[in-house]
């Protein structure tokens, strides 16, 4: 490598000459000052929470780069820099989860007295951040259909504050109209925020089609092998000054040890979203043509109703989506899933491994109604060998009976 600096320090004026750099490439040298570190390519885990300044007036002047270990530290400005390079935002921030990166956006961008448009199909934890917290403190929320696209400007209220998307949604993949949602909402001086964890930034960038705040739940592919939690938030230069000092004012830090995990998952990110989207298409086709398969909820094969959208809008598909099984008794259901070896049961995705989840979504949809005509399954495919998942997943499928 010809010279070490790639971002987060060092010359800033090297490679300013350059064409733009492909994401892949981005975020393999974003965040990263080997110059910096004695020439080592990671930057190294800090822990620390006190940190020492020289004299008085650097001390009460805050000259240093850092002043105390909860307001960043080397490990965190790293990941940070490289987030922000991949969300093409102005700044990120970093949570303890995804759910707590959900609340502590919303807190950031509304007061008591705001009404929030929530979509129907949010992750169901996000769910109870409006139906409890925000509830209590004098914050009104509306959950909308997701399929409303420019439609939700029937919605917005004159206290209307904020429209969350989340798209596709987790489980039951509904693709939204992100275009139209934020044209409706910026002409009414509208926040508009979205969970972008399904797609991350290289599949789906949210500032590029005008969305305020990007939050990804790390833990899933951003960290990518089920060992870490975090969450990421990212705004535009407008609402960056907010989410920047409510992260200070909650005393919001993530462990350095997880930023670590986190920087080293994102520099192979686009490898591993590559290889899940490889094998969850080839998973999810074989899935179509089974006669124990009612639908296949996958925004990526063309007889998904979200197809076109997602198609204009997203460069990708990742691991994750959901199969609607004929109608069979739950013990059926329940003998599928504990039938099968390669895919765990349990409520993450986005790590190496494949997972299995049933669920049902109606028994908390409020604006929409949940009646997919038979037994749900989320389905993640991991990295494993997908025709070893197919035959896992075929073996499984002769339990229906």
């Amino acid at each position: 490598m010809a010279g070490h600096s790639q971002g987060g320090g060092g010359d800033e004026n090297r490679g300013h000459n350059r064409p733009p750099l492909a994401a892949a490439t981005e975020i393999i040298n974003a965040g990263r000052d080997p110059d910096r570190f004695d020439g080592f390519v990671n930057v190294p885990v800090v822990r620390g929470s006190t940190v020492l300044s020289p004299t008085v007036a650097d001390l009460e002047g805050h000259t240093g780069r850092y002043t105390y270990g909860r307001r960043g530290n080397p490990t965190l400005e790293g990941l940070e820099t490289a987030l922000a390079k991949a969300e093409g935002g102005a700044g990120v921030a970093l949570t303890p989860s995804g759910l707590s990166a959900v609340g502590m956006a919303l807190l950031a961008v509304l007061d008591a007295g705001d009404h929030l448009l929530m979509v129907d199909s949010v992750y169901s934890p996000s769910r109870r951040i409006c139906t409890a917290q925000l509830r209590r403190l004098g914050i009104a929320t509306t959950f909308y259909d997701p399929l409303i696209g420019a439609g939700i400007a029937g919605l917005f209220r004159e206290n209307t504050k904020a429209v969350f998307m989340e798209s596709p949604g987790s489980q039951s993949f509904e693709v939204q109209d992100v275009p139209a949602i934020v044209a409706a909402a910026r002409g009414r001086g509208i926040t508009t925020l979205l969970d972008n964890t399904w797609a991350t930034p290289l599949f789906f960038r949210p500032h590029d089609f005008g969305v305020d705040v990007s939050i990804q739940a790390g833990t899933k592919y951003l960290g990518g092998h089920s060992d870490l939690n975090l969450g990421t938030i990212s705004a535009n230069a407008a609402l960056w000054p907010r989410i920047k000092g409510a992260y200070g004012d909650l005393g919001m830090t993530v462990a350095p040890e997880d930023a670590f995990l986190a920087a080293r998952g994102l520099r192979t990110m686009a490898v591993r979203l590559e290889r899940h989207q490889q094998s969850a298409l080839r998973v999810a086709q074989w899935l179509s043509a089974r006669p124990e398969v009612l639908s296949v909820l996958h925004p990526a094969l063309p007889e998904h109703p979200g197809h076109a959208i997602w198609k204009r809008d997203f460069k990708g598909s990742s691991g994750l989506f959901s199969i609607i099984l004929k109608p069979v008794p739950k013990p059926a259901v329940d003998a599928f899933l504990d039938s099968l070896e390669l895919f765990g049961l349990g409520y993450s995705w986005g790590g190496f491994e494949s997972l299995a989840l049933p669920f049902d979504c109606s028994t908390y949809r409020t604006a929409t109604q949940w009646a997919p005509g038979g037994p749900a399954v989320r389905l993640h495919i991991g990295l494993e060998d997908p025709a070893d998942l197919i035959a896992d997943l075929e073996r499984g499928l002769a339990k229906l009976a």
